[in-house]
């Protein structure tokens, strides 16, 4: 099995690009470790605090986002960062020539059931003419993203990456603590019977949405003539990593509950880099309009629906708003 450095030489990511990537794996490897002893180092339920979100953080949540932040600050290899749980974008070093955005840590509602839960980066260029503490260098659409993956803490720890080559699957090897390479070139099949989405939120989506799932829901007895499955994980890693493995269709829709936020998941830490992803193993990644990866960002925590997964699957759900 190939080290990470090679296999991304061989995918002729420059050098730099390459050691920006290790030291953030080198804060996954510590997230992952931390996950793992969370019952026995008092890290488990939540703080008494809130994040730019409004969502009350769980004690990982602060640890793997100072993880996070520090080693990408003392890097060097950085400009700025942007997280889920800070308020704005962080300055970093003058000179770096990259910034990086990402949730520290997807799907923390599930730590306390030990259940599913991962980390999301993207990383963009840097503009040269802005200053490290400006956050619009971060308003650049997902088409110019140079690498995007996430690391889910499962049974393994497993990294899921692109910088634009295919999308490639790592395990890390804790016999001596670095990635390897297991699958390249990951291709999602075009058709499935699979879907992923919350039902108990079904009845304030669009009716666009809402007629799709019943028509999935009546399986070889409606329109579609055959059946499905729902699976949901309730952590957007773990809900991408089975749509890679197998296929499906994963969807957050938009819906009526607030007026103010019809949206969910965050365009530049969640649906970007799984855009990226999906799109280089042949998936898509919309929303009910257009392409994530087209959508000029207006703002760090931006928010938007998502639709992705299988090509045929995804196109036959976008029918249903035409």
């Amino acid at each position: 099995m190939q080290r990470l450095s090679p296999a991304l030489l061989q995918d002729n990511v420059p050098f730099d690009l390459i050691a920006l990537i290790k030291t953030i794996l080198a804060a996954t490897k510590e997230i992952s470790f931390r996950v793992s002893q969370a019952h026995l180092g008092d890290l488990m339920g939540s703080t008494l605090d809130e994040n730019i979100q409004g969502e009350v953080q769980k004690k990982l949540d602060v640890v793997a986002n100072e993880l996070f932040k520090d080693i990408l600050l003392e890097s060097g290899f950085v400009k700025a960062i942007s997280s889920e749980e800070e308020d704005t974008s962080v300055a970093g070093d003058k000179n770096g020539k990259y910034i990086v955005s990402f949730d520290p840590l997807d799907g923390s509602s599930n730590i306390d059931i030990n259940s599913l839960i991962g980390t999301i980066f993207s990383i963009h260029k840097a503009p040269e003419n802005m200053a490290a503490d400006d956050p619009d260098m971060f308003k650049q659409a997902g088409n110019h993203q140079v690498c995007a993956g996430y690391v889910l803490y499962g049974p393994s720890t497993m990294l899921v990456m692109t910088t634009g080559s295919g999308t490639h699957f790592y395990v890390l090897d804790r016999t001596h603590g670095g990635y390897l390479l297991v699958e390249r070139n990951i291709q999602i099949p075009a058709d499935t019977q699979e879907f992923a989405v919350n039902m108990s939120n079904q009845r304030f989506w669009q009716p666009e949405m809402q007629s799709y799932i019943n028509d999935l829901l009546l399986g070889d007895t409606g329109p579609r003539d055959k059946n499905f499955n729902m699976r949901w994980i309730a952590a957007m890693v773990g809900d991408v990593h089975r749509v890679l493995c197998r296929g499906g269709i994963f969807t957050y829709p938009s819906d009526s509950r607030n007026p103010e936020k019809p949206y969910k998941l965050r365009l530049m830490y969640e649906a970007n880099p799984m855009a990226f992803l999906i799109e280089q193993a042949g998936g898509l990644c919309v929303t009910s309009k257009e392409r994530i990866m087209d959508i000029e960002p207006t703002s760090i925590h931006q928010r938007v629906e998502v639709i992705l997964g299988s090509k045929n699957e995804v196109e036959k759900c976008l029918s249903y708003y035409k």
